[in-house]
């Protein structure tokens, strides 16, 4: 089956033409998850009726060796709390309980098992995260204890280890919410058939198959946000950098003219000489751009302050205010949150211009806050320095 899906969703993959990208690890508070299941499951004893079990009725009958030998079946309850770590893996923990009817006249206890499962997402493995898809194919492995508890006739408690795999199917309603269809399979230690069929064939281990049926529900953040792609930011952005750039390098060319034109001119008072009076203006050059990583208020890369370098020497040549304004995206964190981060992104770059030698008289701090001016939506997640 496993192999079947694999050839399918690389079918998928070819044919779908989502682009895949990369996502940003979201906090440990996002992604989690709660199940709930209605199970209808099936005993076995070793090998014995593994698959006419499931078509046995319940209870599981009068006879307890017919019972070893065929397998019996009973409802049970699941409840799982899980988080999803990267798109494609999660880990779950899955509490099972349920009642294994009678075996002739004696009861058979309640069965307790927990396991934990790592989960296996292979849709979003193979072909890429994708927020909008609605079936979700996901299987997994695990291992656990289980317990039994003794009955009023006598039938004894007992404690195992498990073994478990299963495929779970989850078909999305709703961002929040989601079906289930699962089907599963554990392996008990032998002390388990003592305690589930009064002792007979202690020797052999007994097994679960499960069908289950249920919902998921996501808890706080579940979905995945792209990360900024820092090729596709300079190339957006690259005719800017060109034209600032050559801004600078005019600028830096004119003040080194009128340096020399200054130093060369005669001095007021000289016998027969006329001081000619220039007025030099003020250098005004386009905004520069320090992108940061989802709720950062570290630089991304430093490259970034090698274009605000440059201003910040045109800067301090002429004596000019700068202009630091922060800026978080609207989409992620309250406002309260986004207006602090944008401040604390701006004063990130301030301190670098001081750094490079400016003044910090001279470097006005803005915060705007969540903004939305720029898509997509991560390369907002920036500071803007400029020349006043």
């Amino acid at each position: 089956m496993l192999a079947v899906a694999s050839l399918s969703l690389n079918a998928m993959a070819q044919e779908d033409p989502t682009e895949k990208y990369s996502v940003a690890t979201n906090s440990f508070w996002s992604n989690w998850f709660i199940q709930t299941n209605l199970n209808w499951s099936s005993y076995t004893v070793g090998t014995h009726g593994l698959f006419s079990a499931p078509f046995r009725k319940f209870p599981m009958g009068t006879d307890a060796n017919e019972a070893c030998q065929h397998g019996f079946t009973a409802p049970s309850f699941s409840l799982a709390v899980g988080k999803w770590f990267t798109p494609g893996l999660g880990l779950r923990t899955k509490a099972n309980i349920g009642w294994m009817g009678k075996v002739g006249s004696s009861d058979v206890p309640m069965l307790l098992s927990v396991n934990e499962h790592v989960l296996f997402n292979l849709h979003n493995l193979l072909g890429g995260y994708d927020e909008s898809r609605v079936w979700n194919f996901i299987p997994y492995i695990g291992a656990g204890l289980a317990h039994t508890f003794k009955t009023p006739n006598g039938v004894g408690k007992a404690g195992t280890y498990t073994f478990s795999a299963g495929l779970l199917n989850t078909f999305k309603i709703s961002r929040k919410v989601a079906l289930n269809l699962e089907l599963g399979y554990m392996n008990y230690g032998t002390e388990m058939v003592g305690a589930a069929v009064g002792g007979i064939v202690p020797k052999h281990r007994l097994n679960q198959l499960s069908l289950e049926v249920g919902a998921t529900f996501n808890l706080g953040k579940g979905t995945w946000n792209k990360t900024p792609d820092v090729d596709a930011i300079k190339a957006l952005s690259q005719g800017q950098i060109d034209a600032l750039n050559a801004q600078l390098t005019d600028a830096q060319a004119e003040n080194a003219r009128l340096k020399d034109m200054l130093a060369n001119q005669p001095k007021a008072g000289d016998p027969g000489t006329a001081v000619a009076t220039k007025t030099v203006t003020k250098v005004v050059a386009a905004p520069v751009s320090v992108f940061f990583n989802l709720g950062q208020a570290k630089v991304a890369s430093k490259k970034d302050l090698q274009n605000v370098s440059e201003l910040a020497k045109v800067a301090k040549d002429n004596n000019s205010k700068i202009v630091v304004t922060g800026y978080a995206d609207s989409k992620t964190g309250s406002a309260a949150y986004n207006q602090k981060l944008s401040e604390k992104r701006a004063n990130t770059v301030a301190d670098e211009l001081v750094k490079m030698g400016v003044s910090r008289d001279n470097i006005e701090i803005v915060a705007a806050g969540g903004v939305n001016t720029l898509s997509p939506i991560t390369y907002n997640r920036r500071a803007t320095v400029e020349i006043k």
